[in-house]
């Protein structure tokens, strides 16, 4: 099992501010399962419009940070160099929001593989705050190898 802090995930992942979206991998167990966590913070750009006054974090960003959760589950093991970095692409969706997610909140997202090959993946994912799931998804991955 692995602990990853945040300079250790920029290592692994190509997103930086605004839209990296893991602050902290607090359970990494290679290709069976990830735990990532996500502090919700009012300074999000996205609370300026998402809503005004009522601020509540996007689905599309819970999803992005599931997202992120799973390209740590597949790439972390293999280290990255410039010319064979791999990019994950995400294919498809099927998601549902149970509870909406505020600011001061923390996401914890875990991503199990329900299956994986050299040119795509498929995952669950299942993000809680203080143990009450807000949202689940399946998400599809391609993979396109440098």
């Amino acid at each position: 099992m692995k602990i990853l802090d945040i300079e250790q995930i920029q290592k692994i992942l190509p997103q930086r501010f605004p839209i990296l979206m893991i602050d902290r991998v607090v359970h990494l167990e290679t290709n069976k399962k990830v735990v990532a966590l996500k502090n919700v913070t009012i300074n999000e750009s996205y609370f300026g419009g998402h809503f005004p006054g009522e601020p509540v974090m996007p689905g599309v960003m819970i999803i992005e940070a599931m997202a992120q959760a799973a390209i740590m589950l597949f790439y972390s093991p293999r280290p990255a160099t410039p010319d064979k970095q791999a990019a994950y692409y995400l294919a498809s969706i099927k998601a549902r929001f149970l509870h909406p997610v505020f600011p001061g909140d923390q996401l914890k997202i875990t991503v199990t593989p329900v299956k994986a090959i050299s040119a795509a993946a498929i995952v669950n994912a299942v993000a809680e705050v203080d143990n009450k799931e807000v949202a689940r998804a399946e998400l599809v991955f391609s993979v396109k190898k440098s």
